[in-house]
């Protein structure tokens, strides 16, 4: 099993969620991950980084780099075949903060 399907198994459960929304700090919408195949991953990442730091800061992007394991490695060689990676790696360089706003599931 790779590093990262063993770290998401120690993430808090996101059935709860429809989606985050990643919000900047002039308060516009940067991007939504939604709990759908493909994103349910980084939605669990970014739903355990905003419980533990309160917004994605620049450490809780390391955090999270760290998180996704062996996929973190693939984002750098490959820049935009893993844009929430990406993300990450972008506020590390820029030192940005995202807001952090849940959509519950009905």
């Amino acid at each position: 099993m790779s590093q990262f399907a063993e770290n998401l198994k120690k993430l808090p459960r996101i059935s709860h969620l429809a989606a985050i929304n990643l919000i900047d700090a002039d308060g516009n919408l940067v991007a939504a991950i939604e709990n759908k195949p493909g994103s349910q991953g980084s939605l669990a990442v970014y739903n355990h980084l905003a419980q533990t730091y309160g917004a994605i800061t620049p450490e809780a992007a390391k955090k999270g780099l760290e998180l996704y394991g062996e996929h973190t490695q693939d984002a750098q060689a490959n820049r935009g075949k893993h844009p929430n990676i990406d993300r990450l790696l972008d506020l590390i360089g820029e030192s940005k903060t995202l807001r952090i706003k849940h959509v519950f599931a009905i």
